[in-house]
């Protein structure tokens, strides 16, 4: 485990808990933008930072693992003086959430694992992907993942938000955004979920094409003793975004009933 100092926007008073926000593979800590204000007006602290090889975050080389993603945010807490804290990732950020509750149990008031899998194949489709980001640059896959993140619908009646993504797909580091890939690809936690004892929120969209519920939150759920799954409704991937009062909503349930 080789830490990198990952880049990092706080807000919200100095006192609050401390609520850590961890985003998905093509995206950066922008994505949490609709539960900022939320959060710190209901007096937390709020810590988004980018995963390594995204946003500001550096992109050392590689291979990476889910150990190297969870260790940046061991590190990130120690740099910041924080001893627990609540802990909300999507999608690879949700990953990391799941490596850090099997190891790193002690250091999380709880975690909200949003639109993920602790197994997300098949292998050979994020090496493909990894293999099209080198040859030709993040922006290559960028309409297709927001395709992913958000419901036909929204992008038609949100153009804006949905151009608002794209650019971020495709600002992304290549080799940060191949190298996570590589660490989804090698990645299986199905085995170690019963292992996590931190009181855990699954949240599922009932459109994500990504890790539908059925096959992804229903597995994490089951697998963590005491988890409980909730399921949005019009919402794809980046259920955050595109819903983001019910996610809202529910993370702040969630964060509220572990103070």
């Amino acid at each position: 485990m080789n830490s990198v100092r990952v880049h990092r926007v706080v807000e919200g008073p100095e006192t609050g808990p401390v609520v850590v926000m961890s985003n998905s593979l093509g995206a950066d800590h922008r994505m949490w933008e609709p539960q900022v204000a939320p959060l710190t007006e209901r007096g937390f602290r709020v810590v988004r930072y980018d995963t390594r090889g995204h946003g500001a975050s550096p992109a050392p080389a590689g291979p990476y693992d889910q150990s190297d993603l969870g260790g940046d945010v061991l590190a990130l807490l120690d740099e910041l003086g924080i001893e627990r804290a609540h802990f909300v990732g999507l999608s690879l950020g949700g990953m990391t959430g799941m490596w850090l509750g099997v190891h790193a149990g002690d250091r999380l008031a709880s975690l909200t694992l949003c639109c993920t899998s602790a197994l997300l194949g098949p292998a050979q489709m994020w090496a493909d992907r990894a293999r099209t980001v080198r040859a030709e640059g993040t922006e290559a896959v960028a309409e297709a993942s927001v395709g992913r993140w958000v419901t036909p619908g929204y992008a038609q009646a949100h153009p804006d938000q949905a151009g608002y993504l794209r650019e971020m797909v495709g600002a992304q580091s290549d080799e940060g955004y191949a190298e996570c890939c590589g660490a989804i690809e090698r990645m299986d936690l199905t085995g170690d979920l019963p292992k996590i004892s931190v009181p855990t929120l699954v949240i599922a969209g009932a459109e994500d094409p990504s890790t539908p519920a059925e096959t992804h939150g229903k597995v994490i759920a089951a697998g963590i003793p005491g988890a409980r799954l909730e399921i949005v409704e019009s919402a794809a991937h980046l259920g955050n975004f595109e819903q983001p009062g019910e996610f809202t909503r529910l993370i702040l349930g969630q964060i509220e009933g572990q103070r």
